[in-house]
């Protein structure tokens, strides 16, 4: 059998916003989909920006996903991960971006993020990312100068739930920005499930949405090896 690799691009930004509120990637959004693919006998890597350790935010001591995972050699090699620009996508079956607010600090703005994404996509990849993940998204641009997300189904964090959250720390809202470069945008009531698979654009709203996203992302690489 032909084990697929989904390579997990996580942030290396440790706070956020003008009070400097700690942050880092958001820890269900990484434990639920590495058990999903865990379970399914996908591998998982993982790669930052700058490489080395990641700042994690969010971790719930009564889910037994995440207390399974804080235990795992998974976490270990997590926390050193390899470098972006030392990494191609093309090795790859899908590349995944958890959410947390970092992302909204260096994975929405990074170079080599956003020639990660478009090498995964002109490869013909699967590409993914959940809650603030998206914002891997924004800046990509295709060989024809249209952006990535242009005319395509997806979602995200939305604006409801970052009103509640994170309002006063984020730079942006992941939604408008998203809407502001053409996506079609749709999204659940506030903390509810939301998935859209749109071709091999697979998003996923909010911290719900991580393991059931994973399942999406599953289906369609069982798919291509059947």
């Amino acid at each position: 059998m032909n084990t697929k690799h989904v390579l997990f691009i996580l942030t290396n930004a440790a706070e956020i916003g003008p009070n400097k509120r700690a942050t880092g990637y958001f820890f269900p959004e990484v434990a639920h989909p590495y058990e999903v693919f865990d379970q399914a006998g996908i591998a998982v890597e993982y790669a930052s920006p700058l490489g080395g350790a990641i700042p994690e935010d969010g971790y719930d001591a009564t889910d037994p996903a995440q207390v399974a995972f804080r235990n795992s050699a998974a976490i270990r090699r997590l926390n050193h991960s390899r470098k972006l620009s030392e990494v191609d996508v093309r090795d790859y079956d899908a590349i995944f971006f958890p959410g947390g607010l970092g992302p909204m600090v260096d994975i929405a703005k990074d170079p080599d993020v956003k020639q990660a994404v478009l090498r995964a996509w002109e490869a013909g990849k699967i590409v993914a990312a959940v809650c603030h993940g998206p914002a891997a998204f924004l800046g990509v641009k295709l060989e024809d100068g249209t952006p990535l997300v242009y005319g395509r189904k997806l979602t995200a964090f939305s604006n409801d739930e970052e009103a509640g959250y994170a309002q006063a720390d984020v730079p942006f809202n992941l939604e408008t920005a998203l809407r502001a470069e053409g996506a079609e945008y749709a999204s659940a009531e506030v903390w509810q499930e939301k998935v859209v698979v749109d071709g091999r654009l697979m998003t996923g709203q909010n911290p719900a949405s991580g393991g059931p996203l994973a399942r999406e992302i599953v289906k369609a690489l069982q798919e291509v090896a059947a």
